[in-house]
């Protein structure tokens, strides 16, 4: 099992910082780099990939440093967000000039195999330049897993696949995850990270902003109250008795939707305070639901801080 890691990192073109004092760890499973566009991740990947130096700190591949080093070639595979493929050429052709450059004994097989794992198959005679984007997008994740690679670096991998393409994708980084590989693969959409990363590493404006699990960094984050929904058999005597504990900050009533909004200022407490308080105002409750638990409520929380 393979571990990068990110120390102290900083990279500049320029008068442009790009990526400013980083540190993460980056281990087996699957990595989620979040980020709006232009926040580092692409400069952070190929830091990781060996294609530059940083400016300050260390990048390493257990241990070794990934700047300078062919050698870690045999472990990674890359999927740039750039189309660097040559169109002239056909999917198998360039799938299998990936095998031979990394001197593979049965490079034809590897080929062969690599095209299957991506559904690709049916167009690996046809050249790359008649490839639609989320093609391309799959043969050149074929090209990164001919050598069987133990890390996999992937750069908005999503982009241009239509939603079949995209379910068969999450299907084989969830597989290569419970696998034990290191697969970091970077995005700014919301719910790709959010359905496929156990952890995630978010970057904003080039810093580090948050590391872990999403639910986890939510309930980190105390100075913001947890909005939710709840639906009872008793609105407003559950709203009466919800307002009187010091762990709720607010309760409004939706009557066209017929659902209280509550405002929990401290996670712990309000999740025993819930049940109790409904128990003794004899309110059955229907629904309790968290309403900005999701990735995006956690990210629009970190850009504005």
């Amino acid at each position: 099992m393979a571990t990068l890691m990110i120390n102290g990192v900083s990279r500049w073109f320029g008068n442009v910082v790009a990526v400013n004092d980083i540190t993460m760890t980056i281990g087996p499973g699957i990595t989620g780099l979040l980020g709006p566009n232009g926040a580092g991740k692409s400069t952070l990947i190929n830091m990781l990939g060996g294609f530059l130096p940083p400016s300050t700190g260390t990048v390493t591949l257990d241990d070794e440093p990934t700047w300078k080093n062919p050698g870690i070639y045999r472990t990674i595979g890359l999927v740039p967000e750039r189309e660097t493929v040559y169109d002239f050429l056909t999917g198998w052709d360039f799938v299998l000039a990936n095998a031979e450059l990394h001197g593979l004994e049965h490079p034809a097989e590897a080929t062969r195999k690599a095209l299957g794992t991506v559904a690709m198959e049916y167009a690996q005679e046809r050249k790359i330049g008649e490839y639609s984007k989320g093609m391309k997008q799959r043969v050149k994740m074929a090209s990164a897993l001919v050598h069987d690679p133990s890390v996999l670096l992937l750069d908005e991998p999503f982009n241009g696949m239509d939603p079949r393409q995209r379910l068969h994708l999450m299907d084989l980084l969830r597989a290569m995850g419970a696998d034990g590989r290191t697969v970091l693969f970077s995005s700014h959409i919301l719910e790709e990270v959010e359905q496929l990363a156990h952890h995630i590493e978010v970057v904003v404006a080039g810093r580090h902003a948050a590391s872990g699990d999403y639910r986890e960094i939510r309930r980190l984050m105390t100075d913001r109250p947890h909005q939710y929904l709840i639906r009872s058999s008793d609105d407003r005597a559950l709203a009466s008795a919800l307002i009187a504990d010091g762990s709720t900050e607010g309760v409004s009533l939706d009557t066209t939707e017929k659902v209280l909004n509550v405002q929990a200022t401290e996670f712990l407490r309000f999740a025993e305070l819930l049940p109790r308080v409904a128990r003794d105002a004899g309110v059955r409750l229907f629904e309790v639901t968290p309403s900005d638990e999701s990735l995006e409520s956690v990210f629009a929380y970190l850009v504005r801080n």
